[in-house]
């Protein structure tokens, strides 16, 4: 079967992802928690969480990963600061009234693998992909049970500038991956990530290849494996580093961060997606370096990623680091 073939069935699909409408400057997270027993630490179901949260402010923009962890899905602030702020707040306020139930907060991206660690959402769904996870392996188990991430939500803008904001993230994950890492090594979250399914994930440059962005993704698409025949939800179960989300851009490679640390990563996003200098320059900087994309993963993976290019993306100083140690 040849590749338009093969693709054509998902083109369209493809297609309304990659139609970014409005050059505006919106920044949102979505951040994952770990909701712990108090008293043996253990994954508490989400039904306690619910139950703490029910009539509360954040409760529209309280949902849950497989494992029972809780995901904080803010709606977009019209700043990075203002982002940062409000899940803080939000933060705060579901951790006083998970308190009163026993229940607290990590902000660690991988808790301890257990065994016995229930999967607490049981759909359909989420049965055929764990058991097409297995026959992979056991990363998948972890992924889902066990890892957890900070999502920053960029706007997408129209024509050239939109390319330009694609491509610069795909490129850069890498390094800013290793800036931000909080695990790495065997156990770590992007170690586990790597291992989940390639033919879903594009830790590589495949999702560069060619001049159309929206054929590169749609090739992508076709060869992951559908849990589910004739699933209309096929493309929310591909896990690529950057997520095409139609109007924005959804940052899926880093590793949960503290939370009142968030905000700082939103900023550094924002500055390098919003201003055309500074976003040209750093595409300027990673010239050469996508046939090297899945070398790159593997390092930030194992910990002997390149540091400070990431922080030069950032525009960090390296004490960023020590002050999130």
């Amino acid at each position: 079967m040849d590749t338009q073939t093969r693709t054509a069935p998902v083109a369209a699909e493809v297609a309304r992802l990659f139609r970014p409408r409005h050059r505006t400057t919106r920044v949102a997270v979505e951040q994952e928690l770990f909701a712990l027993d108090l008293f043996n630490g253990s994954s508490a179901a989400p039904d306690r969480v619910r139950r703490a949260s029910a009539g509360r402010p954040y409760e529209p923009w309280l949902a849950f990963e497989p494992g029972g962890q809780v995901e904080l899905s803010l709606p977009p602030a019209a700043s990075a600061e203002q982002a940062g702020t409000h899940l803080v707040a939000a933060t705060c306020a579901l951790a006083r009234d998970l308190q009163g139930d026993g229940v607290v907060l990590s902000s660690l991206p991988v808790r301890a693998a257990d065994p016995a660690t229930p999967r607490h959402l049981r759909t359909p769904r989420y049965d055929a992909m764990e058991h097409h996870l297995d026959t992979i392996g056991p990363a998948g188990r972890r992924m889902m049970r066990s890892t957890a991430s900070t999502q920053p939500c960029l706007d997408w803008w129209p024509g050239q500038a939109g390319r330009e904001q694609w491509r610069l993230l795909l490129l850069a994950a890498p390094f800013i991956a290793a800036a931000t890492a909080r695990s790495t090594g065997p156990t770590g979250r992007l170690t586990t990530w790597l291992a989940v399914d390639p033919g879903r994930t594009a830790f590589d440059d495949r999702l560069l290849h060619g001049d159309d962005p929206v054929a590169a993704y749609a090739q992508f698409a076709a060869g992951a494996t559908r849990f589910v025949d004739g699933d209309p939800a096929h493309l929310s179960t591909l896990f690529p580093p950057v997520r095409p989300r139609g109007r924005y851009l959804e940052v899926r490679f880093p590793d949960a961060q503290p939370t009142r640390r968030v905000g700082r990563l939103l900023q550094a996003l924002a500055a390098l997606l919003y201003d055309d200098a500074r976003r040209r320059t750093a595409l300027a900087s990673l010239a050469g370096e996508q046939r090297r994309l899945a070398d790159h993963w593997a390092a930030a993976a194992a910990g002997t990623g390149d540091v400070e290019r990431g922080l030069a993306l950032l525009d960090w100083h390296p004490d960023v680091l020590r002050e999130a140690s």
